[in-house]
């Protein structure tokens, strides 16, 4: 890597331990500092600490019933 890419590279902080990483193509954990701190957050993902915000599902009462069906 030259030094000007390096100068011109943009530094971000890593979702998980905050340090400074390089976001370029020459870290290959981007946006994370490391590997390791990419495997944390991949962790926490399918372990299901993180989650998605979601809209409450219906309530039984309000949800439309269906209709029924010929005998």
């Amino acid at each position: 890597m030259s030094h000007d890419s390096l100068t011109r590279a943009r530094r971000v902080r890593c979702p998980a331990c905050g340090t400074q990483a390089l976001y370029s193509t020459d870290n290959p954990a981007r946006p994370f500092c490391s590997p390791r701190c990419r495997s944390v957050d991949l962790g926490a993902w399918a372990s299901e600490s993180y989650r998605v915000a979601a809209d409450n599902p219906p309530e039984a009462d309000d949800a439309p019933s269906a209709p029924d069906a010929p005998h």
